[in-house]
């Protein structure tokens, strides 16, 4: 990828899930970073990453278009990675029109909006119409902007794989909401280098949408979790009548609570449209979960990161 020496490049999210990765890569090419959150304190811990200078903090709420217009000036490039699962339209729909409005009026060359596959203005969901009239909202103000759909996103700090690990650990029997529902789980670290790459001209416009090397239903992906984390478990395949019951009344599912919207994402497949730009376009191999989730899941195990050794001796004991 081409280097970024001196351009001052505002990530608006930076020191969230994906953001982290996103600010590393910038660093590591020589750009100039400007991290831009609610809570800029909270991100200051990405600053040891960078020279002397190279890394800024700024408060912005894209809800406030005024903050934004401050957040943005001077910037060569933007990023917005901003998303909300409460306050969806008016973080993913008027904050994304905030920010690409904000962009173009400063000048910017670049600007890589981050949306969702699902995203969708007639979407049955409140978060898919959010995301859907985010993107509309960004082509509408800045035409040449790079928008990226990702499937889940997993990495160490992830809430979706780290979840339902942590749910396997401590529950003998495990619901499956969905269990058909098709997933293609995209690496946080390829998802970061997606928009890393997205700053290059050529990807002006465009829209790609980023997946895995594996599509995977729920239940397979459960059942996958608990053979990693060497946990045997029952698990039970609830009927959409009875799942959509429990999010409905009860707003409860395997996990953590669920609402009625989150039932209705999971009604459709969450997997790259056939024939869509996606990761190989932008000149990226796509990481697969086993590759790199060892690394985190070995803390779900019953002896932790001393699994290996214990059931070693378990067997040369028996």
């Amino acid at each position: 990828m081409q280097r970024l020496d001196g351009q001052l490049i505002t990530v608006i999210g930076g020191g969230g899930f994906v953001g982290r990765y996103v600010v590393q890569r910038l660093l590591s090419r020589g750009a100039r970073v400007r991290v831009a959150q609610r809570q800029p304190r909270q991100a200051t811990f990405l600053k040891p990453l960078g020279g002397l200078g190279q890394t800024q903090f700024v408060a912005v709420d894209v809800r406030d278009a005024a903050s934004v217009a401050r957040a943005v000036a001077g910037s060569d490039a933007v990023i917005n990675l901003a998303g909300s699962f409460d306050d969806m339209i008016a973080v993913q729909a008027e904050g994304a029109k905030h920010v690409a409005e904000a962009a173009a009026a400063a000048g910017v060359r670049a600007l890589v909006h981050l949306s969702a596959i699902g995203a969708d203005s007639e979407s049955p969901s409140r978060y898919g119409r959010s995301k859907g009239d985010g993107e509309a909202a960004v082509r509408a103000a800045f035409p040449g902007a790079v928008i990226l759909r990702p499937s889940i996103i997993f990495g160490r700090e992830d809430q979706f794989i780290n979840r339902f690990a942590g749910m396997i650990r401590i529950a003998p029997v495990v619901p499956v909401v969905a269990p058909n529902t098709r997933l293609q789980p995209v690496y946080v670290g390829d998802v970061a280098d997606a928009v890393v790459a997205s700053l290059e001209p050529q990807a002006a416009g465009k829209l790609f949408e980023l997946g895995g090397p594996q599509q995977m239903t729920m239940a397979a992906l459960l059942r996958w979790i608990a053979e990693a984390t060497g946990r045997k478990r029952l698990f039970v395949e609830l009927p959409d009548a009875v799942a959509s019951a429990l999010a409905t009344g009860l707003g409860w599912a395997p996990g953590a609570p669920i609402t009625r919207d989150q039932w209705l994402m999971l009604q459709r497949d969450n997997v790259v449209v056939e024939g869509a730009e996606g990761l190989h376009a932008l000149g990226i191999g796509a990481t697969s979960l086993p590759a790199v989730a060892d690394g985190w899941l070995v803390q779900y195990k019953r002896n932790g990161r001393f699994a290996e050794i214990t059931d070693a001796v378990e067997s040369a004991a028996q």
